[in-house]
């Protein structure tokens, strides 16, 4: 049974829902507090692309050692009031939890370093990759990726860890199918039965794990999900509505961690944070027009109104003109969240959050459904739902609806296309039926992707 249930909102209105606040705010004993009025950047890097293996790991460990120093210098020529550092172990550092393992140890002494030296003020995440899939998968919840997995995590969380986080993947083979015929009861299934059902085991284990280190579960993403529904929307391969749609949706999956435990700041990659946010209360870390290192979005700026970390999400190991990459995102992110603090210092924090959504909420869906206003009216239907499956299917209805009204008012620009396929989502998710049981039965019994495997989540036939 999952520790909370969260029935009601956190807030009672939009007044006090912007970034930097949050009504449950992580404090940590160097003295950052995360929700408690500042806005932190968040800097994450990568390897460049380079094999990782044992003739090279010592290599690998080198770049990331030159990564976080130009970080942790930056930060402190720059007088950054706190920095959270996120490592996503690459996949290899995974499979071999002892590179995870000491790489974590490599970061933190560096971060100690500063720490002692400069007065730098910082907090590491750890993000195992999720290494639950391939043809020799035993089971998502037990074997040899399993076990390697949370070993990883344990070992992470006990050599320096402040934060543990992971991009989780349950049903993601279910969802790809579904976005790719924009078969909304497939994405209903994926996301609030099985990806829900997945969480709830998964973050059961890394909040205990996270307690028993005496540091914090942070949270999940839909990274795997709606992270590729608003990708291939930006290019033009599937309606933007859906991809927003979609998104809402995946906010279920994702607070699934938060009822098992998790505390707070969700994953970066989170678009869905503000509905995370609304609902438990908790702090979220957000991106969006600094993280074009890593992708393309139509939400740039909305996705800062309600940040309590500021991130880049991803940059690889390179040398541009203003220094190595890390750098230039750790320099930009400050100046980012600079603003958001001189904001909320001089008492313009929701005007600068309200210029922060008109500026994109009218031109893109997904944009749209970011709005404080519309988070917090389709978050008060979500909560209403006395499962992930029903509180699924009430999200998706809710963002349906509230795009036509959007578009209808003038308020949200949508094509013909767009529109049609609005109808169509809509219809979709209203035939589906209110029956849990007869629901699973009929999608168990219709599924053709072959690479989801219902014994591997304990799902009867």
């Amino acid at each position: 049974m999952a520790k909370y249930n969260f029935n009601d909102l956190a807030y009672e209105s939009i007044d006090n829902f912007v970034f930097g606040h949050a009504p449950k705010k992580i404090e940590f004993a160097n003295g950052m507090v995360i929700g408690g009025g500042t806005v932190y950047p968040e800097v994450n890097f990568t390897l460049p692309p380079m094999q990782v293996n044992k003739n090279t790991i010592q290599k690998a460990f080198k770049e990331y050692k030159t990564m976080i120093q130009d970080t942790c210098q930056r930060a402190v020529e720059l007088q950054v009031p706190g920095l959270v550092v996120e490592i996503e172990l690459v996949p290899d550092m995974t499979f071999n939890p002892e590179w995870g393992i000491e790489l974590t140890k490599i970061i933190k002494d560096v971060m100690n370093e500063y720490a002692a030296k400069s007065g730098l003020k910082s907090l590491l995440r750890m993000t195992p990759v999720d290494i639950r899939e391939g043809n020799d998968l035993e089971h998502m919840w037990y074997g040899k990726q399993w076990d390697t997995l949370m070993h990883c995590f344990r070992g992470c969380a006990e050599s320096g860890a402040d934060l543990l986080s992971i991009e989780s993947v349950g049903g993601k083979n279910l969802h790809d199918d579904a976005v790719m015929y924009c078969d909304m009861p497939k994405n209903v299934f994926s996301l609030g039965v099985v990806a829900a059902k997945d969480m709830q085991k998964l973050w059961k284990n890394i909040v205990e794990i996270a307690n028993q280190a005496n540091i914090v579960p942070a949270g999940d993403t839909a990274c795997a999900f709606a992270n590729t529904s608003m990708v291939l929307a930006v290019r033009g391969m599937i309606p933007s509505v859906y991809a927003a749609v979609d998104r809402v949706m995946s906010a279920v999956r994702s607070m699934v961690a938060h009822e098992e435990g998790a505390i707070g700041p969700d994953k970066d990659c989170a678009y869905e944070g503000p509905y995370i946010k609304i609902i438990t209360g908790t702090p979220i870390s957000m991106e969006g027009k600094s993280s074009a290192v890593a992708h393309n979005t139509f939400c740039g700026n909305i996705s800062a109104a309600a940040a309590d970390l500021w991130s880049n999400e991803s940059v690889e190991n390179k040398r541009l003109l203003g220094g190595n990459t890390a750098a230039i995102c750790t320099e930009m992110l400050a100046y980012d969240c600079r603003l958001m603090n001189t904001a909320t210092s001089t008492g313009q924090n929701i005007m600068l959050r309200d210029l922060f959504v008109e500026s994109d909420s009218k031109l893109d869906a997904h944009a749209y459904i970011m709005r404080p206003n519309v988070v917090y009216d389709i978050a008060k239907e979500i909560v209403k739902g006395k499962s992930h499956f029903e509180r699924t299917k009430i999200a998706g209805l809710k963002s349906a609806e509230e795009l036509k009204k959007a578009e209808k008012a003038g308020k949200l620009i949508l094509n013909q296309r767009e529109m049609t396929y609005l109808d169509m989502i809509e219809s979709q998710l209203t035939s589906i039926t209110d029956n849990e049981e007869k629901f699973l039965d009929n999608m168990l019994k219709s599924n053709t992707t072959a690479a989801f495997d219902p014994k591997k989540y304990d799902l009867a036939l």
